[in-house]
């Protein structure tokens, strides 16, 4: 599965389009035209009959089949600075189920015939921005012309896996160690779910593993959460909150009383764009229910009705009618520090104002101070080092659409290169000018 547990996921769990992979439907239309080329060649037994050839001073250019020549290939990215990789498994996947060739309309598995070195999922690369100065986290030798289909969808997986884990990764350092949701499900095409989470879990892995953390994964779909074993989880959204005519309590009071005590109550209160007002209603008609039950000896009904938190999610366009606008009033748009130290005040005070009796009001108390923010809506890291560095009091950061950003230094692109070809069974330099050979300790034979 990844540098984690040194296992490595197989075609059952990513279940390929296997007989259209082989058939070019996923690539790049320029290697099925050099997939066809090459494999006519080799029909016609063709010898290489240039003379402009990059070949090693007197060694001759006779006798190459240039059909059925073998190639070293490696797969890099070119993001600046530390790359968490991912999308290694699916890409290995790729190259045992789809390389070879059609003879006949029946498909010849020529996989065993390649050499395949790989890094695990969950591994670093490091890039200064010199293409000389590269860190492959896959080589291939083989004959070009069984896997030259392959480069677009290993490419694809390597690209997108490794950006998402990467960004994930980036937010969570940013966060110093608080937990951030992943909430981008709605931001792309539902097929890309599975490998996405894949890739949040794996950063957050890899995260515990740098900083010495033991966070845990939190998707919202169970897509996101097919290729471990993770699952969705989730609360009350804006329209749940509509069809209880824009009350926000009584829309939870329902929710803690028929969702298992498992899941949990997190109140979204900016509907009314009044989160203090909304987080007082919810708090005190939860805690009422919950006293009543403990005081009726029903502790495993009253869990139900612990509030765990409270989610802020107010527009960009907005500003929260707790929120006074002091200066500039675009500051004051959206979930902004002093929202949350407003809405934190709040929960810590309103037991105060309850009149209960004595023997509950260090239990009331500590139900308010127990009470979560999570916000949302707009975080990315920047965002997220300026709360943290205002020693905002937030949880749980809930991050969307940033996961999947690919803009400066965001941009993941994987590339491969063909670096050496074997001639006259001697493996020689063939690479593009400003290319070289790549190396990288991590690299493991794989089959």
């Amino acid at each position: 599965m990844s540098i984690f547990d040194h296992k490595r996921l197989t075609n059952e769990t990513f279940k390929l389009d296997i007989d259209r992979m082989r058939r070019g439907w996923y690539s790049d239309k320029y290697f099925e035209n050099i997939n066809r080329l090459l494999s006519s060649l080799s029909i016609e037994n063709y010898q290489y009959a240039g003379r402009f050839h990059n070949l090693p001073a007197g060694e001759s250019p006779e006798d190459i089949a240039v059909g059925d020549i073998e190639v070293e290939m490696q797969w890099f990215t070119r993001r600046l600075g530390t790359t968490i990789v991912v999308g290694v498994d699916k890409s290995l996947a790729m190259l045992r189920q789809c390389t070879g060739y059609f003879k006949n309309e029946q498909f010849v598995d020529t996989s065993n015939e390649l050499e395949v070195w790989a890094v695990h999922d969950g591994s670093t690369v490091h890039y200064d921005g010199d293409p000389m100065n590269i860190q492959p986290v896959i080589k291939v030798r083989g004959r070009y012309r069984d896997f030259a289909l392959l480069e677009t969808p290993t490419l694809g997986i390597l690209t997108r896996s490794s950006r998402v884990a990467t960004n994930v990764y980036e937010t969570f350092v940013a966060a110093g160690g608080k937990p951030v949701l992943f909430f981008p499900a709605r931001f792309d095409l539902h097929e890309v779910q599975a490998a996405d989470g894949y890739a949040y879990n794996i950063a957050i892995q890899r995260f515990n593993l740098d900083h010495a953390q033991d966070l845990g994964p939190f998707v919202s779909t169970d897509a996101q959460g097919d290729w471990w074993g993770g699952a969705g989880g989730g609360t009350v959204a804006h329209a749940a909150i509509a069809s209880f005519l824009g009350d926000t309590a009584e829309a939870m009071m329902e929710f803690a009383r028929i969702l298992p005590a498992r899941i949990p109550r997190i109140a979204l209160v900016d509907f009314n764009n009044d989160s203090i007002r909304d987080t007082l209603l919810v708090l005190e008609a939860m805690f009422a229910k919950y006293r009543q039950l403990v005081d009726a000896g029903n502790k495993d009904e009253a869990e139900k009705y612990k509030l765990y938190g409270v989610r802020l999610d107010t527009s960009g366009s907005l500003r929260d009618v707790s929120v006074q606008p002091l200066g500039d009033p675009s500051l004051d748009l959206g979930v902004t520090p002093r929202l949350v130290f407003n809405v934190r005040q709040a929960l810590d005070r309103a037991w105060e104002t309850w009149n209960l009796p004595e023997a509950w009001q260090e239990r009331a108390a500590a139900f308010c101070r127990n009470v979560k923010i999570v916000v949302s809506g707009g975080f990315n890291p920047e965002k997220i080092r300026k709360f943290e560095k205002l020693e905002v009091p937030a949880d749980i950061y809930a991050v969307g659409s940033y996961l999947f950003n690919n803009n400066g230094a965001t941009v993941t692109d994987f590339t491969a290169d063909v670096v050496r070809v074997k001639v006259h069974g001697t493996w020689m330099d063939m690479a593009k000018v400003g290319r070289k050979v790549g190396e990288n300790e991590n690299l493991e034979r794989v089959w």
